[in-house]
């Protein structure tokens, strides 16, 4: 039986233009999702990680290490 693991992936979170929030993995190429509270945006974007990952390993491709990315922010004047 293969070991299961915990893997916490990086996602941004932004209001979107009609309501609701849009929710971003940017790990995984096309992989967003949305909903009206960031509760719900967060419960999707989880459901839609986990189909991006099916389909990965369905064409076999490799599940990428979220705790090799770095999350930083930057500071601008305007």
């Amino acid at each position: 039986m293969r070991k299961r693991r915990i893997l916490n992936f990086p996602v941004i979170l932004q209001p979107d233009e009609t309501g609701g929030f849009v929710a971003i993995c940017p790990l995984l190429s096309g992989c967003f999702s949305q909903g009206e509270t960031v509760e719900e945006a967060l419960a999707n974007i989880r459901e839609a990680i986990e189909l991006c990952l099916e389909e990965m390993a369905m064409r076999g491709e490799e599940t990428p290490d979220p705790s090799k990315v770095l999350v930083g922010s930057v500071s601008v004047v305007q």
